[in-house]
């Protein structure tokens, strides 16, 4: 891609983005701040819509490629915004939701394999997009940790491995600049909304997905180790308190730390950044394909995790005891 149709690019998502905000602003689609909200003002809600807005960019740009991703982003991230306007019934929600997911499969060629890979892929699709949405809570975290795993992908598809398109990298990357632009501050402009959150999420485990596939290399997960670690363990210690884990909460550590320490959104989503950074270093330059390297490393980062969590919470607030 050349410098000047990025700069084309990044200037028609900037131009998307502001007239979303007028539609947004018209309709009232907003962010009202309640009991479980880090965040204390009314907020434009949707911004993220400009994630799968992108995805569509590339599509065209490219003469069509990714038919089937295309077809499944664009819908999970229809009902996705739809579900930010108005809450819709689950069994809607989650059958579109599965219909995307299958035919992200069928763009992985994974029905060509053998039949135990789909419910294994199912686990960790799923499962991934909605540690996604959990983790979408303050100014930030979503936006520069997104941006991360897309430049992490853009490196080892360009120095180590060519999987999938760079201009679909760089097109999305532009997305999160222009996202991080309206909320990575003090006072966010707007937030990603489940449209947002599911989307990204959606195009970057496709792009894992494609790694992983053709390098045969599983360590690759390991690009969302941190956002899995807080999911994970916050859904553990909930399940030690006998609480609902389906239910809204505020139970994951960036949490703790933005509303009960008062860090500043931006000191912990550049926190949680750093670290994730670290982590993709090892894994691009230590474990590789080795996984014995690879477990000694969601290992020792467990540990490290579990270690500050009680140490700064405290037993009786993560066990209940």
């Amino acid at each position: 891609m050349t410098p000047i149709l990025a700069f084309s690019i990044l200037t028609g998502l900037f131009l998307l983005e502001l007239t979303y905000f007028k539609v947004a602003d018209h309709f009232n689609i907003i962010d009202k701040p309640n009991a479980r909200s880090s965040h204390q003002s009314i907020t434009l809600r949707g911004g993220g819509v400009i994630f799968a807005l992108a995805g569509i960019i590339y599509f065209i740009l490219s003469g069509f490629q990714y038919p089937f991703f295309i077809i499944g982003l664009f819908a999970i991230a229809t009902i996705s915004f739809i579900d930010d306007v108005i809450t819709l019934n689950n069994k809607i929600r989650l059958s579109i939701h599965l219909i995307s997911v299958l035919l992200m499969f069928y763009q992985w060629n994974l029905f060509a394999l053998s039949l135990y890979w789909i419910p294994l892929a199912l686990v960790f699709v799923i499962g991934t997009i909605n540690a996604y949405n959990f983790m979408d809570g303050i100014n930030g975290i979503t936006g520069s940790y997104s941006l991360l795993a897309i430049g992490t992908l853009y490196y080892i598809n360009e120095k180590v491995v060519l999987f999938t398109s760079s201009d679909l990298l760089v097109i999305v990357g532009l997305s999160l600049l222009v996202f991080n632009f309206f909320n990575f501050r003090k006072k966010a402009k707007c937030f990603a909304g489940d449209v947002g959150s599911v989307s990204i999420a959606f195009i970057i485990v496709f792009l894992i997905g494609q790694l992983i596939i053709n390098t045969g290399n599983f360590s690759y997960i390991l690009l969302l180790l941190v956002y899995g670690l807080d999911a994970v363990i916050t859904i553990f210690f909930r399940l030690l308190r006998k609480e609902n884990i389906f239910a809204a909460h505020r139970s994951h550590f960036y949490q703790y730390l933005a509303n009960e320490k008062k860090w500043s959104h931006l000191l912990v989503s550049g926190l949680y950044f750093i670290v994730q950074l670290i982590i993709n270093l090892l894994i691009v330059y230590w474990v590789g394909d080795n996984y014995i390297m690879a477990f000694v490393l969601v290992l020792l980062s467990a540990i490290l995790f579990l270690i500050i969590r009680f140490k700064m919470e405290g037993k009786k607030r993560l066990i209940g005891v």
